[in-house]
């Protein structure tokens, strides 16, 4: 069943823009698109409902970012969409304004963006996208998708017709090879991260417990994990790549890698130079905050108050080479220290892997579109300046990318404080004109010599115009 057509359109016309996932980024373009009046739009995602990593929204657990890293103030601190806006209809913002945070927790970010979802029209989920096609003699792109019923079976397939189209297909779980074979196979509870809540009390219940990854979402979990076990009986292993349990970036100065400024500097560079780049700045967007990395050493210290050590070992600096089950029942870590040359095994009742996430190949959908996609020198899809991809002349109509483009954007490509910037420059482009009115400058700093020499003046504050008494 296609969805009910806009009003002004035609049953087969194209609409203006098919967006492709409804994750943040794609809620941010949908919400800073509804005013729009001219424009038609229609979003599809296969999830029966709008969620933001379920399986993380531990307790107490703060996204990294100010609040005003919403769907749409950074570009329209107006639009009814923004997180202020919430609080109020839900009769909030007095207890929000006293509570004094600046960073939300990341269960309240899920319900403002479950709000925005509910209230938003144009969203359609339980709608997976099969394909994207190219036709030429209609200059339109053909959207295959499958209507899926409560239970995710299909029960229809349709086609909407598009002049754009929007891939924000996010992010999905990554899992190193070596520790594949123990996700795929039964028994010993072996868990990514995002699933962690479901397996949550499976996790306790374990005699012993390894977290493998040492960035925000296992510094989490190994806290939630030590806070509700017994002590002097912890029994837990905390373990990574990384040398050390660093903290994110999180200088004023530092954070302005994340700004407009840095992704036109960064899109400007040389492929290989943004390779290796990218490489270098893990601390800007996989280190821990340093609030939780206190929290985990005041617990560690809190259980060390009446003598002995809590039996729990962190170890940073530490890869798995290979792992194994052994009797079903239990599972063998192979580890390696690079720097120490040394090799060890760590046998343990249950895994969590903090191993991070993704950006989702492109390949399936767009592989109807792949005789028209110019790559870089690795094969990943060209991405100019305006999230466009890099397509043949001969088509006429645009797939635009969100958070698919680190490679050519940088490390703010999944920042949710660029989202509403990115989805104004989409909008922008989409329009052929100026929908939102995006600054000119976003950094003190000047990144690169060759950059923009553009500089603002400063703006003159207006005159104001003298009161006067008319009672005379």
């Amino acid at each position: 069943m296609n969805p009910a057509p806009h009003p002004h359109q035609q049953p087969d016309a194209p609409r203006d823009l098919v967006g492709i996932g409804i994750g943040p980024a794609n809620l941010s373009l949908a919400a800073l698109a509804h005013p729009l009046g001219g424009l038609d739009t229609v979003f599809y995602d296969q999830s029966p409902a709008f969620g933001w990593h379920p399986g993380l929204l531990i307790d107490g657990a703060t996204i990294q970012v100010p609040f005003l890293a919403d769907l749409v103030s950074l570009t329209d601190p107006t639009s009814p969409w923004t997180f202020l806006n919430y609080l109020r209809s839900r009769e909030r913002l007095f207890p929000f304004y006293f509570a004094e945070r600046f960073h939300i927790q990341r269960a309240e970010y899920d319900a403002y963006c479950r709000w925005v979802s509910e209230n938003l029209p144009g969203l359609h989920f339980g709608h997976q996208v099969d394909a994207v096609r190219w036709n030429p003699e209609r200059d339109v792109f053909e959207v295959d998708f499958t209507q899926l019923d409560t239970d995710g079976e299909a029960e229809a397939l349709g086609r909407t017709y598009a002049r754009n189209v929007v891939l924000g297909i996010g992010t999905e779980p990554y899992v190193p090879d070596p520790l594949k074979p123990l996700v795929e196979a039964p028994g010993v509870p072996v868990v990514h991260a995002a699933d962690y809540l479901d397996h949550r009390a499976t996790l306790l219940a374990a005699e012993h417990v390894t977290v493998i990854g040492i960035g925000q979402s296992g510094a989490e979990i190994f806290l939630d994990l030590l806070r509700n076990r017994p002590a002097g009986r912890e029994k837990l292993h905390w373990l990574g790549r990384t040398e050390a349990f660093a903290p994110m970036e999180y200088s004023k100065l530092g954070l302005e890698h994340f700004t407009p400024d840095h992704t036109r500097y960064f899109h400007a560079l040389p492929e290989p130079t943004r390779d290796r780049l990218v490489d270098g700045q893990w601390q800007l967007h996989q280190g821990i905050d340093a609030t939780t990395i206190a929290a985990v050493h005041d617990e560690l210290y809190r259980r060390s108050l009446h003598g002995g050590w809590p039996d729990a070992v962190l170890t940073p600096g530490v890869r798995v080479r290979t792992a194994g089950r052994i009797a079903t029942t239990r599972v063998e870590l192979h580890l390696e220290h690079a720097l120490q040359d040394s090799r060890s095994r760590l046998t343990t009742d249950a895994v969590v892997l903090a191993t991070g996430y993704r950006e989702r190949p492109l390949d399936r959908i767009l592989a109807g579109l792949d005789p028209y996609m110019r790559r870089d020198n690795r094969e990943r899809p060209r991405i100019d300046e305006d999230y466009r991809l890099v397509l043949d002349p001969s088509v006429t109509g645009t797939v635009y990318v969100q958070n698919a483009e680190t490679h050519t954007h940088g490390v703010g490509a999944p920042d949710l404080g660029l989202a509403a910037w990115r989805s104004a420059i989409i909008l922008n482009t989409l329009t052929g004109g100026e929908a939102y009115a995006l600054p000119a400058r976003t950094a003190f700093t000047t990144f690169g010599l060759t950059q923009r020499a553009h500089v603002p003046p400063p703006r003159e504050a207006p005159a104001l115009t003298p009161l006067v008494d008319d009672r005379r």
